[in-house]
């Protein structure tokens, strides 16, 4: 069975559907929750399924401390959910190709430092895009440049808000992360 660390740095939405699709599969279990935030809602959400957290600063995860106690869980791979630090190259270099992240755009367009959460709806909108969507990417070295691996578009009408099109990437995010996370297990990628 793979086992799954997650790195989350807010509400742990996204974390906790992981989790509980994982529950009662045979191809993955989530092992641990990492955050880099003491008061992210992901803890609470975590602590409901009895899977271990950690908490970091940002400075531990520069000076390389953090990745010796994602050893510790022995994972097979690092799903990012709403992390929104930079993951150093010694973690990215430990675990090629089993790092992934979800981007809240259809990426290229939307991606890059800074681009997150409801940073990107509002650029979205102020660009009058007709649609959006979801991006699952393998993560590098660089913000939102990891080969894609799954993307879902979304319309969207002249009169979405930031918060409509927050709405419309949730319920994407929702339905197809854990399934494409489940994918990438069964299919050794």
């Amino acid at each position: 069975m793979n086992k799954i660390v997650i790195f989350a740095s807010g509400s742990g939405t996204n974390a906790e559907n992981i989790i509980k699709y994982f529950a009662d599969k045979d191809s993955g279990t989530v092992v641990a929750v990492f955050t880099n935030n003491p008061n992210a809602k992901v803890i609470d959400r975590a602590k409901k399924y009895q899977v271990p957290t950690e908490i970091f600063s940002r400075a531990e995860l520069i000076e390389g401390k953090i990745l010796q106690k994602i050893k510790n869980f022995e994972p097979d791979w690092i799903i990012l959910a709403g992390f929104l630090l930079k993951l150093p190259q010694s973690i990215i270099n430990a675990y090629p190709d089993k790092i992934i992240n979800i981007h809240p755009a259809l990426l290229p367009k939307y991606g890059g430092k800074g681009m997150y959460g409801m940073n990107v709806h509002i650029a979205v909108v102020e660009n009058k895009e007709k649609e959006t969507g979801i991006t699952i990417h393998f993560v590098n070295e660089n913000y939102d440049e990891g080969n894609i691996i799954f993307q879902k578009e979304v319309a969207l009408s002249s009169t979405d808000s930031p918060e409509n099109v927050a709405e419309k990437i949730h319920e994407l995010e929702q339905r197809y992360f854990p399934e494409v996370i489940e994918r990438l297990l069964t299919s050794n990628l």
